[in-house]
Order: structure tokens, then sequence, then C-alpha cells
């Protein structure tokens, strides 16, 4: 079991406050979206889990316990996760760099880590990258290796930051597909993001708006009235395609998915 649970939490980075009083959970074996407009607190939560954001106030547990105790058991995703390009590390050796907690004495990758990693990078397909610099490779493919990454370390949790912010179709549907693994293994599985189709297939919503401003179901936190709570009133209407959200932190290739009165998502 692997469920994650804050009360009260306040999360800070310094001095400053990015997330106050919050409670939520985030359910076991399930996939839940956490939403909100730019500056919002999404990241932070995230964050505020694996301890990158100081717990300022109340509580965040996994299982009843301190997230502190369990971080071997979290795989964290960043969004714009950077890598000195000065040094030569291919996308093996990146994906590799998930099994280092699992090593051995020696340190020396086993065959079933080998065979993990292979996995990983086959079901993001960046197999045929292997031998390539990070560097090369286009903002998509560098994602999905990073997620790659972050499959690789079989962990019970699997914390993503917008993953599949800006990125083209196939590299979505590689994540998405890879994520709905995930969760038919098990795993507890949270992701940021600002996309309300993402949301609404995920089987858990958390609103946020420097606080939590609504949990549950999507069908429940999707609602305009209370997305309105969150985005403010002029930026959530309905027009002939659904619910839309103007957030004006994304740009307009990123404000392209809404969803309709059926249930059914759209493309701009």
């Amino acid at each position: 079991m692997s469920t994650i649970t804050a009360t009260g939490a306040t999360l800070a980075y310094g001095s400053t406050v990015a997330v106050a009083d919050a409670t939520f959970t985030i359910p076991h074996g399930k996939l839940t979206s956490i939403i909100g407009p730019n500056g919002s607190g999404k990241s932070t939560i995230l964050n505020g889990i694996c301890g990158l954001a100081t717990l300022k106030a109340g509580s965040i547990e996994i299982d009843g316990g301190p997230t502190s105790a369990r971080l071997g058991s979290i795989a964290y995703v960043l969004q714009a996760t950077r890598m000195n390009e000065a040094i030569p590390v291919t996308v093996s050796e990146v994906i590799a760099m998930a099994r280092y907690g699992r090593l051995g004495r020696f340190g020396r990758l086993r065959s079933a880590d080998r065979r993990v990693c292979r996995e990983a990078a086959d079901g993001m397909n960046v197999l045929s990258l292997a031998d390539k610099h990070i560097r090369e490779l286009s903002g998509g493919q560098r994602q999905r290796v990073f997620v790659a990454q972050g499959l690789a370390q079989e962990a019970d949790v699997l914390m993503l930051d917008e993953p599949t912010n800006s990125l083209d179709i196939v590299s979505r549907q590689l994540i998405d597909d890879a994520l709905d693994k995930e969760i038919h293994a098990g795993r507890t599985v949270a992701l940021t993001t600002h996309d309300l189709a993402v949301a609404k297939m995920a089987d858990h919503v958390i609103l946020m708006s420097g606080t939590v401003v609504a949990e549950g179901v999507p069908a429940a936190v999707l609602d305009r009235d209370i997305l309105a709570q969150a985005y403010g009133i002029a930026l959530v209407h309905l027009d002939e395609r659904g619910v839309v959200v103007d957030d004006h932190g994304h740009t307009e290739r990123d404000r392209h998915i809404h969803f309709d009165r059926t249930g059914h998502a759209t493309h701009d």
C-alpha cells in the first residue's frame, strides 16, 4: 500500500509560503491529477512529498508514516529536468541511474537491472537512442528518457510534473500507456497538469489555488463553478465545445484541451 495523505500542510521555499493549510489524499493504486492555474502550488505538492519544499506546518505521510522514511519508494520525474551537457552521459546511462539505489555492494548493474532499463527504454521508444548523448535529443525524446528513468526505478509511487506538457501526440500516447501499465501493476501515480482532458481521465483529482480548493472524482471536481474558485470566473466559461479554462500561464499551444458535455475530450 502507498497512500499519501496530507493534513493542514503548509509548504515553503525559504520564507516564501507556496501552499498553505492543504489537506489531501493521493490514493494507492490510482492515477491522481493535480490541477490548477499557473503558480497555484501544483508542483509544490510533489516537491513537499519528496522533501524539496519545506514543511512548515501540518503533516504529509505515506501509509501513516513520514515521507522521509519512504523516499526510496518514490520516483519523481521533474518537468524540466536538466543535466550538465558538458558531462558525456548517454541515454542508457541516464536510465541506468534509476537502479543506483538498488545496486549491490560493488555497485555494478546486474542482468536484472539491465533488463528493467531495457524494458523502460523500449516502452518509451528510446531504446534505439541508447548510445546518443542526452544533448542530442529533441525535447520530446528527452522527456521520454526521463520518464523511462522514473519507470526503471520500479518505485511504489511515481510522481511526474507536467509530463506531457508541449509534447507531440506520439510522446503523449507513449507516456499515457506507460502510466496505465503502472496503475495496473498496483503502483500509485500522481501527476501535475493544466490539461483538463488529462485530469478527466484520472481516478482522483486535486484542484489547487495556493491550497486545496477541492478533491475527488473528476466528475465532482471538474465542474465549472468549482473550477472558477481556482481559476477565476472570467477564465472558466462554457462554449459549444464544453468547459474551457484559459490559463494565462501557458501558451496558446498549451491551451488546447477541453471536454464536452458528454465527457469526450476535444482538441482545438
